[in-house]
């Protein structure tokens, strides 16, 4: 499964944005924004490399908040599949 992850604009040098998000840093083509530049500070959701949106800071921390949920659930599921 593919995720759009969303990160927040840190620098931006031509179409290449330094992108972060949880810690983790990320170069993101914004080929696909040139119709409306985003700008440092912007969040942006991530796919295969590519900024595909953008969004708000509320929005982007919704969408942490359910992938997250996702990451503990998963984690948990792995728990229960350890051998004894």
């Amino acid at each position: 499964m593919c995720l759009g992850i969303p990160m927040q604009i840190q620098s931006i040098d031509g179409f290449v944005a330094q992108c972060t998000a949880k810690g983790a840093q990320r170069e993101a083509n914004l080929f696909m924004l040139q119709h409306e530049p985003p700008a440092v500070g912007d969040y942006v959701v991530i796919h295969l490399g590519y900024a595909v949106n953008r969004i708000s800071e509320e929005d982007a921390a919704a969408a942490w908040e359910v992938y997250d949920e996702m990451l503990a659930a998963d984690d948990a599921s792995a728990l229960l599949r350890l051998p004894v």
